[in-house]
């Protein structure tokens, strides 16, 4: 697990370094944008499609979106409790709980279980956000938004959610499992090639999606619930809930795993286009990032895999 977390961190770090420098001229916004477009449209969905292909289905993954449903439940209900009494504005409050309720979960998650887990664990990953972090934030995340924000024109949940890639390469996936239908040798190559570039890229694009604000030290103590609850609490709740079902050992630590990540670096997208507070968001996404290669370490030796 070390070795996965100074090897996610690196990658990162080499992200952070190219939004400092510039090199080429190609600046760190331009080039994220690019990659996560790749990603997006082409890359992500072929690994779906070739993941849930092959993967074994059925009470599984039911579990594993259950218990996702379960920590994205925690972190909001959680983080609304406590911000409500507060102080804030509303476009802080919105962007706060958008924070401490969606966790990275493929863009970080799925590097982290792929190198700690080994190649079986993206399913998990994918399932992980694909069946319950990217439905809930396109729906029930948008109605968050739009509620605390101001978008100068609605968006339709349900459209946003149709065009979304990485759903369709899901479902086709999980449509093509359940039919009993082979994979072609040649169909699965070309679709691991394609899957391979998606997690080297992904940690590459958020060292150059992070940001640090001028404010920060102002911002942290606003932030420090986020970061208890995303990065402490709503994997203690998981990993409880996932020792009482009796998990096996593999597929626990890839939940508690998932459940742990920092937040989502998406949700910046959402806190653009609904005007909550975008920098308040970011420094959320960059501390959780950081402290994240501390806490994960410790939620993967809790689970005993």
């Amino acid at each position: 697990m070390i070795d996965a977390v100074i090897q996610a961190g690196a990658l990162i770090l080499l992200g952070v370094l190219w939004r400092l420098w510039s090199p080429g001229g190609l600046e760190g916004d331009t080039l994220r944008h690019s990659l996560t477009t790749l990603a997006y449209v082409l890359l992500l969905p072929a690994l779906a499609l070739v993941v849930l292909w092959k993967a074994p289905l059925g009470s599984e993954a039911v579990t594993v979106a259950g218990l996702a449903f379960a920590g994205l439940a925690v972190g909001f209900g959680s983080a609304w409790l406590w911000y409500r009494f507060g102080s804030l504005s509303r476009r802080q409050v919105g962007a706060l709980l958008l924070a401490a309720t969606f966790p990275n979960a493929t863009y970080m998650g799925l590097p982290v279980l792929e190198a700690t887990l080994g190649p079986w664990a993206r399913s998990v990953a994918i399932q992980y956000d694909l069946f319950a972090c990217t439905p809930v934030l396109l729906s029930a995340g948008v109605l968050v938004a739009a509620r605390y924000g101001d978008a100068a024109e609605p968006i339709h949940p349900l459209r946003m959610l149709v065009r979304v890639p990485p759903l369709w390469g899901a479902l086709a996936g999980v449509l093509l499992n359940l039919g009993g239908v082979p994979l072609p040798e040649l169909l699965d190559g070309l679709l691991e090639r394609l899957g391979s570039a998606v997690v080297p890229l992904m940690l590459f694009s958020i060292g150059l999606g992070l940001r640090w604000m001028g404010s920060g030290t102002r911002m942290l103590g606003q932030l420090w619930p986020v970061l208890f609850i995303q990065l402490l609490l709503t994997p203690a709740v998981i990993w409880w809930a996932s020792g009482m079902l009796l998990m096996e050992e593999g597929l626990r630590a890839g939940i508690v795993l998932e459940a742990a990540m920092p937040s989502m670096v998406l949700g910046i997208v959402l806190c653009d286009r609904y005007r909550l507070d975008v920098g308040l968001y970011a420094m959320a996404v960059t501390l959780s990032t950081a402290l994240s290669l501390i806490t994960l370490p410790f939620w993967f030796g809790m689970t005993g895999a």
